[in-house]
């Protein structure tokens, strides 16, 4: 569901955290508000519940020194929390409310990799604001007693706040996939050109990415381009014939000619929709292979073409 990004640049810039994880995100609130004084060792603090989700706390937290404490510090203080509440969101605070350290700790066996993200109070929030959107849930995303799992909360933290640096290893993937989109790429016969006209499509591509992370496009869609994608693969399956010509330019596509009429391409396609269907709907690769095998009339190697794409998907996420 897209987020109303007026009205949670507005919770931002009031901070007021209560009502942009309660009213705007979809989470529930705390069991109790009430502000607890705390000792993590040495170090005095204050936390305040502010939401709740499948177990997952979120928490403000204040210092007697009225200031967002340490690196050192704020590692101790979310151990502490932990005790009581394993998987958490921290919102260090100074005083004046003006300055905000979003902390989540990235969980690896037994190490605790931290993960901060600062707003300070009158940033625009773009950037901020498209991290949220992973945040959301929706009523339509809870079972029938009302619930989400944990997991799926904490891989939406994760999605939300495990951002990577851009290393060597980026750009090494980058120059791969931009060598493999050069031999898709047909009726270009001198080599410079079509190197050149490569690297304009995938720094569009990688513009389009930027603007969707902003939340800029089709109303605050924060999965743009996977939904055009997803889009365009179902009407290449479906627009065949003359009568799905509107449909087809709705969807993308210029005509039905478009449209994908050859078995191995066909086959192909719905392997792929199968995989990010599955992804969608919130099914472990585990529980998808299995619903696979309850199909015996289904070719092993469509099946396996379905959770190579499922496979694909779920490394996208990560």
């Amino acid at each position: 569901m897209p987020i109303n990004v007026s009205s949670v640049r507005n919770r931002l810039q009031d901070f007021d955290f209560t009502r942009l994880f309660i009213e705007e995100l979809g989470w529930s609130p705390p069991s109790s508000s009430r502000p607890v004084s705390a000792r993590a060792g040495s170090i005095s603090y204050n936390r305040t519940p502010i939401a709740q989700l499948s177990g997952i706390g979120v928490f403000e937290i204040t210092t007697p020194e009225d200031e967002i404490p340490d690196a050192k510090a704020r590692v101790a203080i979310h151990k502490h929390v932990s005790e009581n509440c394993y998987e958490n969101l921290l919102i260090f605070l100074d005083d004046r409310r003006t300055q905000s350290l979003w902390f989540w700790g990235k969980r690896e066996g037994s190490k605790i990799h931290p993960r901060d993200h600062l707003y300070v109070k009158g940033q625009p929030g773009d950037l901020f604001i498209g991290k949220l959107a992973s945040m959301v849930v929706d009523i339509s995303e809870l079972d029938a007693d009302g619930n989400i799992t944990l997991t799926e909360v904490a891989d939406r933290l994760k999605k939300a706040l495990d951002i990577a640096r851009v290393t060597k290893k980026f750009y090494a993937e980058f120059q791969e996939q931009h060598l493999a989109f050069l031999e898709l790429i047909q009726g270009i016969r001198d080599e410079r050109d079509r190197h050149w006209y490569a690297s304009v499509l995938l720094n569009r591509l990688m513009f389009i990415y930027f603007l969707q992370r902003k939340l800029f496009l089709d109303n605050g869609d924060g999965h743009y381009l996977q939904n055009k994608l997803e889009q365009t693969r179902a009407a290449c399956l479906i627009c065949t014939t003359p009568e799905f010509d509107d449909l087809a330019k709705e969807a993308g596509l210029k005509s039905h000619k478009n449209g994908a009429v050859d078995p191995v391409e066909r086959a192909k396609l719905r392997a792929e929709l199968d995989g990010l269907i599955a992804h969608l709907y919130g099914l472990t690769e585990e529980e998808f292979a299995y619903i696979l095998t309850t199909f015996p009339l289904v070719a092993d190697s469509v099946k396996g073409a379905a959770l190579d794409a499922y496979r694909a998907v779920a490394r996208e996420g990560d």
